[in-house]
């Protein structure tokens, strides 16, 4: 969009952004409270020191994302929140490793037999290539801004 829908959405995108930080503040905070072992694993050495940059691109990335958004970026707001989730996962994904339902289900004990895997990798070989490119193809069609009075609408 354009004029003052996009203003709008400018300045929602700041308040969603302080709440996205709490969130990711809040989970991070609890699931080091919750477990000790999670605990143990960030805030040890010399484990700090491998998952310190974690949080420091978070805040990183977010002082990009406030910057982009003063400077009137269309682009650059997008991407920068999709890397704010994909750290916020990254770092829920280093805290319960190799838990998936902590504490003590591992990804192996929780994981199907090998011949269900193999089925399910060869039937993921050939699905995602067909996402990927419908995917692209819906990006293609739909790219660019809305501006009032062109199409249906």
């Amino acid at each position: 969009t354009e004029g003052p829908l996009h203003e709008e959405m400018r300045r929602r995108t700041r308040t969603w952004l302080w709440a996205l930080l709490a969130v990711i503040a809040g989970i991070s905070l609890w699931t080091a409270l919750a477990q000790p072992q999670i605990a143990e694993r960030w805030f040890s050495v010399p484990n700090l020191y491998f998952f310190l940059p974690v949080p420091l691109l978070v805040v990183l990335v977010a002082g990009l994302l406030l910057r982009s958004l003063q400077r009137g970026h269309h682009v650059a707001p997008f991407l920068l929140t999709l890397a704010l989730v994909f750290l916020g996962y990254s770092g829920l994904g280093i805290s319960i490793w190799p838990n998936v339902i902590p504490p003590d289900t591992s990804i192996h004990e929780a994981a199907a037999p090998p011949q269900s895997l193999g089925f399910t990798l060869v039937g993921t070989l050939f699905i995602i290539p067909i996402i990927l490119a419908y995917t692209a193809f819906s990006y293609w069609v739909f790219r660019g801004k809305v501006r009032p009075g062109e199409g249906y609408h």
